[in-house]
């Protein structure tokens, strides 16, 4: 009866630092919970840290409230609820949480890194010329082990193994942070790989984002230095006789150079097989060549572990063909735009060096296309084969591609050498969206393979000219990622990274981490910075969870007063504008104050939630009073970004007229806006039920319009409405607002006017045009919940899932009554709430209507 139990929206999570972390749980058979009852313990059946005893509360999600929690903790726990009738069901199985080092001290281990690598952070020039470093050490363990944790990280990027084996399926660790105040941590249990005797922990290094070099011959964003590379790790073991042991990294580690000779987080990254130390993280390798570590001086005050999913290989594509260029040159395709690793499977002699060149499109010659707007020129991978059967990718760093050219293959190699690694941070992979037109699913799914693309440690705009967080993706498109994938945990970590980013003055980056400092508007704007305020919200929203409201909502505080600072009379000015709007008449002033009205009335309602009501009517003046000076400036503005806006803020004294003009000028497609108002537009028309007005545009294939990318070809969704034919990015989520309207709009999946988490859903389909079935599904916090409807010529059937703990509120399509199809039929145990509405409990429910 009770399932799905999570810790800090994760299973069985280790190396938590919440000593009070959230619990949650979903129901399974019972509509409804009246009441819950949580015993955690410091072993499997315990109940010795904390008893809730029998809470008298529908609530699903609550903190853990027992004995003060301290480093290594480990906990136990499970849940019983009772049912509406009273009765309690029998206990969940169990679930466990363990915490992390949550101080300094508890770390003994040392940075370490090779003597070739030891330098002063901020020179990007450390180690010009060294290949990358492999580090070593070796540890006898006493006697058979029961239990083993592997505390690791690294800078800045790390692949850690003991005996010869990978500890984790995680790659590219550890995420991006303002590696000079946070580094993240990872633990791992690794009682499996260890054995009694002699065992030896192997590190390999790579400079990552932490570390970008300067050089001539290959592409860079930026150069400049955070920390050259080095490691820490801790080893903390458990013997079967209740005995415990630690080792560490330190001075009496060993350090070589790798077959890594070089790698560029933008550039590309060059590997020599025949340089390989055979064995060398296994025991009893030759290391007599080897040199002693250089200990690093930085000390463990930065560290914190990662409490979100890492990086993983998510799909495996194997490229569909082995095309031939003009000048004769092999190219994989692997059929898709995608970001990750291209692996090599060769069998070949050794000495041959293969230039692997990747790309999104093809010239008229059959070659690679790279250019700055797109993906960053050159950016090429180099490989030196040694003798045999071989497999090989970049470790520390990962590229943007559908094309990979390959320099100096062999003609007997075929399409079978080259595989696509597909790359994303793993969030579960959570919604559906189904539909009767083809170019509609197409639609989704290039939008969903560009969020797929940029879902990395942060929410990049493409992974292979920036890979840069840039914020305004985060918030004004979050619903389209939050519906596909489950990021509670996800965003949590994000806004600890935008948190870190805002200066003393309370400005936000455009950008966190701000690893480079942009000008003006490009590191100043209110759409940017504002993710601030709204991520909080959102996942406050779509999650149920004020934990980050709590926690940031001092900096969200310091924001919305860093842009009064610089508001006159009310207007904002700073900033990049609607950016990449076909209309270049829109004044940066008009989305920028926008922002800052959206910011101030998120905070105001934020303030409500907490119970901060001085604050709550205090920025709810200020909003009233941005809208006010708002009116006051644009009035006179004619632009479609001034219309949706202004309709947005409800500020049109004429709705209907407005509403008219913007729906005809959007069936039409004649569409001028950019990034920034995009959103606004489709939630504006939405909201008023012009779903046909949008539903036109949808379906059509000219420009501009996400049809005519499809139709040119586009595999992941672009950077601009001109798709393939354009020169810019072809992998870059922006422009994905319509995927909300599919799932909230086409599918009707939503929830109700005051709802928070999903607790009551308000299911509302369109209907729109010749559509004849949608299928629709999301997980929310207390289950799946999904719509599927279809219709002919004399029927229209709407099937419903409510999860237990939730209810919702149906509304068939308003369009339904004009084709006649005004004869409802509701199932037992719906309750009229209006004209071809009802509400309805969890469960699975089927609402029709007939001629």
């Amino acid at each position: 009866m009770v399932t799905n139990l999570r810790t800090c929206d994760l299973t069985d999570p280790l190396g938590i630092e919440l000593t009070r972390p959230p619990l949650s749980w979903q129901l399974a058979g019972a509509p409804t919970q009246t009441g819950y009852h949580v015993r955690a313990g410091s072993s499997p059946g315990a109940a010795d840290l904390w008893d809730s005893g029998e809470v008298d509360s529908a609530e699903q999600r609550v903190a853990y409230d027992g004995h003060p929690l301290t480093s290594r903790a480990t906990v136990h726990w499970r849940v019983r609820v009772r049912d509406g009738d009273g009765n309690w069901s029998g206990w969940s199985d169990e679930a466990r949480f363990e915490l992390g080092l949550l101080e300094a001290a508890d770390w003994s281990a040392e940075w370490i890194t090779h003597p070739d690598w030891h330098g002063a952070d901020g020179d990007p020039r450390v180690g010009e010329g060294c290949p990358l470093p492999l580090l070593a050490g070796e540890l006898t363990l006493a006697g058979p082990v029961v239990a083993a944790r592997l505390y690791v990280a690294g800078l800045g990027v790390y692949v850690a193994s003991v005996n010869g084996a990978p500890v984790t399926d995680a790659v590219l660790e550890p995420p991006y942070t303002d590696f000079g105040r946070r580094v993240a941590y990872a633990v791992h249990d690794v009682t499996e790989l260890l054995r009694p005797g002699a065992n030896t922990l192997g590190l390999a290094l790579g400079p990552g984002i932490a570390h970008v070099a300067p050089h001539q011959d290959r592409y860079m964003k930026f150069y400049g230095s955070k920390a050259s590379p080095r490691a820490i790790a801790q080893l903390e073991v458990r013997y079967a006789d209740g005995t415990s042991g630690r080792f560490t990294t330190g001075a009496d580690w060993l350090a070589t150079h790798g077959p890594t000779t070089r790698s560029h987080w933008y550039g590309g990254e060059d590997h020599d097989a025949r340089l390989e130390p055979p064995g060398w993280d296994a025991p009893g390798a030759d290391r007599s060549g080897w040199r002693p570590v250089t200990v690093r001086p930085e000390g463990t005050g930065m560290l914190r572990s990662r409490a979100c999913p890492p990086i993983r290989i998510t799909e495996e594509l194997p490229a569909t063909a082995r095309l031939v260029a003009a000048d004769g040159t092999p190219v994989f395709d692997v059929g898709a735009v995608v970001a990750g690793w291209p692996e090599l499977d060769l069998d070949l002699p050794a000495g041959r060096t293969l230039r692997l060149v990747p790309g999104d499109q093809l010239d008229a010659y059959g070659r690679v296309v790279q250019s700055k707007p797109t993906t960053g020129a050159p950016v090429f991978n180099v490989y030196t084969t040694k003798d045999g059967p071989q497999t090989w990718h970049p470790s520390f760093r990962y590229d943007g591609f559908r094309y990979v050219e390959a320099q100096g293959l062999p003609e007997h190699v075929g399409a079978e050498a080259l595989t696509a690694l597909v790359l994303r941070a793993d969030n579960e992979h959570i919604g559906t969206f189904e539909t009767s037109d083809p170019l509609l699913d197409d639609i989704h799914t290039i939008i969903d393979r560009a969020v797929r693309g940029n879902m990395y440690s942060v929410m990049t705009d493409c992974p292979h000219r920036e890979k840069l967080g840039w914020l305004e993706q985060v918030h004004l498109l979050f619903d389209v990622v939050a519906y596909n994938y489950d990021v509670a945990a996800y965003s949590r970590e994000l806004l600890v990274t935008i948190a870190e980013s805002q200066t003393g003055d309370g400005l936000v980056p455009d950008i966190a981490p701000e690893y480079l400092v942009f000008d003006g508007g490009f590191r100043d704007d209110p759409n940017w910075g504002g993710a601030l305020v709204r991520l909080p919200w959102q996942l406050y929203r779509h999650y149920g969870d004020t934990t980050a409201l709590e926690t940031h909502y001092d900096a969200m505080r310091r924001y919305v007063g860093y842009l009064t600072s610089r508001a006159e009379d009310g207007i904002t000015s700073q900033g990049l504008g609607d950016w990449l709007a076909p209309d270049s008449s829109t004044p940066v002033a008009l989305p920028s104050t926008w922002g800052y009205w959206r910011a101030a009335a998120t905070l105001a309602r934020a303030a409500t939630v907490l119970g901060r009501d001085d604050d709550a009517k205090r920025y709810t003046a200020l909003a009233e009073d941005v809208v006010v000076a708002f009116a006051r400036r644009f009035a006179g503005c004619r632009t479609q970004a001034a219309r949706i806006l202004t309709l947005d803020m409800g500020l049109t004294p004429d709705e209907p007229d407005a509403l008219d003009r913007l729906a005809g000028a959007v069936r039409a497609g004649e569409i001028t806006v950019g990034e920034v108002v995009l959103p606004a537009l489709f939630r504006v028309l939405a909201r008023a039920g012009r779903h046909d007005a949008l539903w036109a545009w949808a379906t059509s294939t000219t420009h501009p319009g996400y049809g005519y990318q499809v139709r040119h070809g586009a595999t992941a969704l672009t950077e601009a409405w001109d798709g393939p034919t354009s020169g810019l990015s072809q992998n870059h989520y922006m422009l994905g607002a319509i995927d909300s309207w599919f799932y909230r709009g086409l599918g009707g999946l939503g929830q109700a006017p005051g709802s928070n988490g999903f607790r009551r859903l308000l299911v509302a389909p369109a209907a729109p045009g010749d559509l004849e079935s949608v299928r629709a599904s999301t997980a929310t916090p207390y289950g799946r919940a999904g719509v599927s409807w279809r219709r002919s010529e004399t029927e229209f059937t709407l099937e419903v899932e409510v999860p237990p703990g939730s209810s919702a509120e149906v509304r068939l399509p308003d369009s339904l009554s004009g084709q006649g199809l005004d004869r409802h039929t509701a199932p037992a145990g719906a309750v009229a709430a209006g004209a071809g509405a009802w509400d309805v409990p969890a469960g699975r429910w089927t609402f029709e209507a007939r001629r």
